[in-house]
C-alpha cells in the first residue's frame, strides 16, 4: 500500500473511532464509527488493488487520454466512488477516477470527472463576478452539509478565494481555487483547499479537482498543472473540432459553469470532506482495533495489478 494512502487511512481510522455522530431531522441513522472504520479500510484496499501506477497512459472514457506521471496512482471509477464515500463525501455520480500521489510526502488527491453536456461557449469568461460565484458555492456547501451530518461526518465551511477564476482561451483551460475548513475550526490554522482545473472539449469538459491544504498548495498546485497538461483529447473530441452545424451547444456558458453548475450540480465542495480525515491529529498510541486492521492491509505488497 502506498505511503500516502497508508497515512490517510490511519488518520481516518482514528477520527472514525473517536468522532461523535451527528444527526439530522428525518434522516437515516448514521453508521457507527466502527462500521465507517471498516468500510474505510476496505475501500482503501480496493483502491490499491485495482489502481494503475504511473507512468502509464490512462484512457478516459471515449474522450481523452491521461498521461499519468511516475509516483502517481490512478483509481478506477467504482473504487474511486467507494473511497470518496468512505471519506465522507456525497457522490451523486461516479467520477472518471481518482489520482493519488505515491511519493513519501504526498498527501493530495485529484478527483477527475467528465460532464457531457455539449460545447461550452467561452466568450463570457471576461465577465467573472467573483463575489456572486463565492456566494453560490457557499450555498452548495451548506446543502452538502445536510448529507454529511446525516451520515455522522462534520460540516465544512467555505472561507474564500485562494485564486479567483482564470481562463486561458488559447488552451481552453480554466483554473480556480477556494479555501475551506471544518465548521468550528479556529481561524488562522491550516485550511483545506480545492484547486479546481477544467479542460474544455467538443462534447463537454473534464474537471480535475486537487484536494490539498493551505500549507502545501504553493507546491502541490504543480500537480494539478501537470495532470491538466497531461490530459489530451482524442482527435475529433477537441474543443477546436466543434462543428456548429451538427454539435450540441451547452445551455450555459463558462461563467455559469463555474458559478452555478460547479457549486450545486457537481457538488465539488462535497469533496472537501476528505480533509476531516486529513487534519486528524494522530495520537502516540493506536487504538487496538484500527491498528490491527491496518497492519493486515499494510503487510501486502505494493500494487502491481494483483492482490494487495
Amino acid at each position: 500500500m502506498t505511503a500516502s494512502l497508508r497515512r490517510w487511512l490511519l488518520a481516518a481510522c482514528l477520527v472514525l473511532l473517536t468522532q461523535t455522530a451527528g444527526h439530522a431531522q428525518q434522516a437515516p441513522a448514521p453508521q457507527s464509527a466502527e462500521a465507517r472504520q471498516q468500510e474505510l479500510i476496505a475501500a482503501g484496499a480496493a483502491a490499491e488493488r485495482t489502481g494503475t501506477n504511473g507512468p502509464a497512459d490512462i484512457p478516459l472514457l471515449d474522450q481523452a487520454v491521461l498521461h499519468l506521471p511516475e509516483s502517481m496512482l490512478f483509481v478506477p471509477p467504482n473504487e474511486a466512488s467507494r473511497l470518496l464515500r468512505a471519506w465522507g463525501n456525497r457522490v451523486p455520480t461516479a467520477p472518471v477516477g481518482l489520482v493519488l500521489g505515491t511519493a513519501r510526502n504526498d498527501d493530495w488527491v485529484v478527483v477527475i470527472r467528465f460532464v457531457k453536456e455539449g460545447y461550452i461557449k467561452d466568450d463570457d469568461a471576461k465577465d467573472w463576478k467573483a463575489d456572486e460565484l463565492l456566494t453560490s458555492i457557499r450555498e452548495g456547501a451548506e446543502e452538502s452539509n445536510k448529507d454529511r451530518v446525516a451520515r455522522g461526518f462534520e460540516e465544512m465551511e467555505v472561507i474564500g478565494w485562494i485564486a479567483p477564476p482564470k481562463y486561458d482561451p488559447a488552451t481552453h483551460r480554466l483554473v480556480w481555487s477556494l479555501a475551506q475548513k471544518r465548521k468550528g475550526q479556529p481561524d488562522g490554522g491550516v485550511q483545506a483547499v480545492n484547486y479546481n482545473t477544467y479542460a474544455l472539449g467538443r462534447d463537454g469538459y473534464f474537471s480535475l479537482a486537487l484536494l490539498t491544504d493551505s500549507k502545501r498548495i504553493a507546491t502541490e498546485r504543480q500537480v494539478a498543472g501537470a495532470l491538466l497538461a497531461g490530459l489530451s483529447y482524442l482527435d475529433g473530441k477537441r474543443y477546436e473540432d466543434f462543428n456548429a452545424s451538427t454539435d450540441h451547444i451547452a445551455e450555459y456558458g463558462l461563467a455559469a459553469l463555474v458559478g452555478v453548475v460547479a457549486a450545486k450540480k457537481l457538488g465539488l465542495l462535497a469533496l472537501a470532506g476528505v480533509f476531516v480525515l486529513k487534519f486528524a491529529k494522530i495520537g502516540a498510541v493506536l487504538l487496538a482495533g484500527a491498528g490491527l486492521a491496518l497492519r493486515k492491509i499494510f503487510r501486502g505488497r505494493r500494487n502491481t495489478g494483483g492482490d494487495a
